[in-house]
Order: structure tokens, then C-alpha cells, then sequence
């Protein structure tokens, strides 16, 4: 996934960008409105905005992103008014945080504003996620093809290859497979996630799957 990082403020910018990143995220940083605008990309799927920019007014800034892309939107400020939250989600934010934040908490919100956009993709975007030699994997239908037969995969494990499979050629860490796919944080869950993996590669008959990248988590093979 990569987020649009909207941030004035250097020092603050700088340590969100290194905490998402060990949270499996890229980042690219705009430090005012307009170069926010020239990075906003049809592979941008977050924008992490800051109000207080030096260029142009932040709810101002939000309108106009949201006129040009459907993409989610988190206002991130120091601004903790009713009225600042009331004019930036009628200016089309997704959501609202108030500075100072816990980047948990942060990062909780980015998946859920990530979780509820995903519906609204074209459905030929998420069909066919990967189609390699002779392994496919189709999200609506929630299969896993191998040599054109369907694997019996149980939901969770599913859900582990769906993950992996939504971000092609990215080490996913184990802390971030086991939020998005048990929605906690709880790193008991890591013993049960390598369970899953194993029945998966044992399921599909090809280990090179999923592979293991060390010290961070699992990657989608030929991805």
C-alpha cells in the first residue's frame, strides 16, 4: 500500500514515515499542498493530511483531492474543534484524528478507511490478482486455483493469501497478517499464522506459495 503523507512539519513526517514502514507501508511525503497534488497518483491509496500547511488551507486542499480521486482520506491535525472535524468530513475526509495520536491507533484507522474502499474497486481489478505459471487466485470468487482445480482452502487461510495477493511483490511483517486477518494485535497469534502457512503450501502442493522472508514475514511468490 502506498500513503500520501501530508506534513508541513519534517520531524514529525519523518518518524510516521519510518513507523509505517515497519508496519509493511510506503510512503511518499508532500510538505504543502501543492506537491501533495502532483504526487496524488492512481496508486496513492491513502492520503494522511495534515490542515496547518503553508500553501493553502487544509479543508481547501482536502476538496480538491477528493474532487479529483475517490481515494481515502485521513485528516491528521493538531486542530481538535467539532467545527474543524464537521467541515473536513463534509469536505470528503474519511476520517479524523486529533495530534497528538498513538500510531496504533492510526494505523487502526488507516486499515479501516483501506477495508471499507475496497467494495468500490473495479471488480476486474480484484478477480485475477495473480496469475502465475499455474497458480491463480480470484478475491470475488474467493478461490485458489492450482492447474485449474479449486484448493479447499478454510476462510483463514484464504484470507492469508488474499492479504498476501494485495500487495504484489511486498514482504507482508507477521504482526500486519495477523491484524488484517484476526483483527488483533496480539502476537500469541503468531505460532497459529505459521500453522496456517503450512497448511496452505502443504494444500497446494508447492511450497514456493507463500515464501518466508526473515525477519519480516511472507511474501507472494512471483508476485
Amino acid at each position: 500500500m502506498r500513503i500520501l503523507i501530508v506534513e508541513d512539519d519534517e520531524r514529525v513526517a519523518a518518524a510516521l514515515e519510518a513507523f509505517l514502514a515497519r508496519s509493511g507501508y510506503a510512503t511518499v511525503r508532500a510538505a504543502d499542498g501543492a506537491e501533495a497534488l502532483e504526487l496524488l497518483g492512481v496508486d496513492t491509496e491513502v492520503v494522511l493530511l495534515d490542515l496547518g500547511l503553508p500553501d493553502v488551507d487544509g479543508i481547501d486542499l482536502c476538496r480538491r483531492i477528493r474532487g479529483r480521486s475517490d481515494v481515502p482520506i485521513v485528516i491528521v491535525t493538531a486542530r481538535n474543534q467539532v467545527t474543524e472535524r464537521i467541515m473536513g468530513l463534509r469536505a470528503g475526509a474519511d476520517d479524523f484524528v486529533v495530534k497528538p495520536y498513538d500510531v496504533h491507533e492510526l494505523l487502526a484507522r488507516i486499515e479501516a478507511v483501506t477495508r471499507r474502499s475496497r467494495p468500490m474497486r473495479a471488480e476486474s481489478e480484484a478477480r485475477v490478482l495473480l496469475d502465475g505459471g499455474d497458480v491463480q487466485i480470484d478475491l470475488v470468487g474467493r478461490q485458489v486455483l492450482v492447474e485449474g482445480g479449486a484448493i479447499d482452502l478454510t476462510r483463514k487461510e484464504f484470507d492469508i493469501v488474499a492479504v498476501l495477493a494485495r500487495y504484489p511483490g511486498v514482504a507482508v511483517p507477521k504482526e500486519r497478517l495477523i491484524r488484517e486477518v484476526w483483527n488483533t494485535d496480539w502476537r500469541g497469534f503468531g505460532h497459529s499464522l505459521e500453522v496456517h502457512v503450512g497448511a496452505i503450501r502443504k494444500k497446494t502442493g508447492d511450497r514456493r506459495l507463500i515464501e518466508t522472508v526473515r525477519g519480516v514475514g511472507y511474501r507472494l511468490a512471483g508476485s
